[in-house]
């Protein structure tokens, strides 16, 4: 069996997604997300120049030699464009290996470790809160708007599907720390007094603090005991999280921008943070993913993927194999993907009573239907920007 085709797919059912699907002699193919928000057309570019024609004639089960040879072989390693590059071509081929085998992936990275993968839902407002419990979901990210700021990155309408990237040319949001510090601990007093001690809260900063802020916050949220606080500071001075963690016993968790297991070793190694948000797509595919957690692991790290909806349904497949496997898994994000966005990218996974469930079919039991994708082009959509009441640009 060798590989005979490899073609990139672009489209936006809603929001972009980048989609490699690889065919084999045999007609066996493959999908793997490689979806980069803001980065769609540079991702798609680089696969379609340099990974696809340096696939063709490749034999698909050797994915770990295929990983190497993207990897090493290309003298700019790293970097979220390469790195998701290689995770599309390394989540198809897993894809295409589990066809073969005519079993679920997770059957081929050791079975069950679990029933189901725990999954935490994004709320704006006590009434969201209801809403997943009655679902029977176990974990909520509970984010809040700021009296006194327009808008804040991360909080949309209770029950509305949220889209950030909402135009071509990023807009802009004003920010104020102050504000944030002082409301946020009282929206979690008002959530644990409304919804008592079992349910799991978790919040994302989403990087616009500094270590001693983010080390206040920290502190004045423990009472609340959050299962995690997310993205307190940019991860870039890593240790920051060396400070924050020398005033805080609430947990942290970090690294869905993250695309190697060099981005997060120093913080798994000395035990700065507790959870791992690395994904299959950004982070080099499942091959590369394992290793990350295989590392973490040794370090009483637990995972905790990100699940927005900027990844497609190939990647929250992928996810949920890597998940169901794994012996120091945490939790899995998930924001359920638009009906348009479902069509697009028929599944086999499914969510009941808080659990998501991977496919048991062969493979990722993930697939794309390309005649519809075509009804949805490409459209262009950034990211907006943060900058405080003075005019400085912040991080978002």
């Amino acid at each position: 069996m060798r590989i005979v085709e490899a073609r990139v797919i672009v489209t936006c059912p809603g929001r972009n997604f980048v989609t490699l699907k690889i065919v084999t002699s045999e007609g066996v193919y493959g999908v793997g997300d490689a979806t980069l928000n803001g980065r769609e057309l540079a991702v798609a570019a680089y696969l379609s120049e340099h990974v696809v024609p340096a696939l063709i004639g490749r034999d698909p089960a050797r994915i770990e030699d295929t990983w190497q040879y993207l990897y090493k072989g290309s003298y700019w390693r790293r970097g979220p464009v390469t790195m998701t590059a290689i995770a599309a071509v390394d989540t198809a081929l897993w894809d295409i290996k589990g066809k073969v085998a005519g079993l679920p992936v997770y059957q081929l990275l050791g079975g069950r470790s679990r029933e189901g993968v725990t999954v935490y839902g994004h709320a704006n407002d006590v009434s969201d809160i209801s809403r997943f419990m009655a679902q029977g979901y176990r974990a909520v990210r509970v984010q809040a708007s700021i009296p006194g700021l327009p808008s804040v990155y991360g909080v949309g309408k209770p029950g509305e599907t949220y889209e950030p990237a909402s135009s071509a040319v990023p807009s802009e949001a004003v920010w104020d720390t102050s504000l944030y510090l002082d409301h946020i601990p009282r929206v979690f007093a008002d959530v644990r007094a409304e919804f008592g001690p079992t349910l799991k809260l978790l919040h994302d900063v989403h990087h616009r603090l500094t270590p001693i802020e983010a080390a206040r916050l920290g502190r004045s949220l423990e009472p609340y005991a959050l299962t995690w606080l997310e993205d307190p500071v940019p991860a870039e001075l890593q240790d920051g999280f060396r400070l924050i963690r020398q005033h805080t016993t609430t947990p942290l968790a970090v690294g869905e921008v993250f695309n190697t297991i060099w981005d997060c070793q120093e913080l798994i190694t000395s035990q700065l943070i507790d959870y791992i948000r690395a994904t299959v797509v950004h982070a080099g595919g499942i091959t590369h993913l394992r290793r990350i957690f295989d590392l973490a692991a040794l370090h009483h790290v637990r995972s905790g993927s990100h699940g927005a909806t900027d990844l497609s349904p190939i990647c929250l497949a992928a996810a949920l194999h890597v998940d169901i496997t794994i012996p120091n898994f945490g939790l899995q994000e998930y924001m359920p993907h638009t009906p348009e966005t479902d069509a697009v990218f028929p599944h086999g996974y499914h969510f009941e009573g808080g659990y998501l469930h991977p496919s048991e079919t062969p493979g990722l039991g993930v697939d794309i239907d390309e005649d519809l994708a075509a009804r949805y082009p490409y459209r262009p959509a950034s990211l907006p920007v943060n900058r405080l009441t003075d005019g400085t640009l912040h991080s978002w």
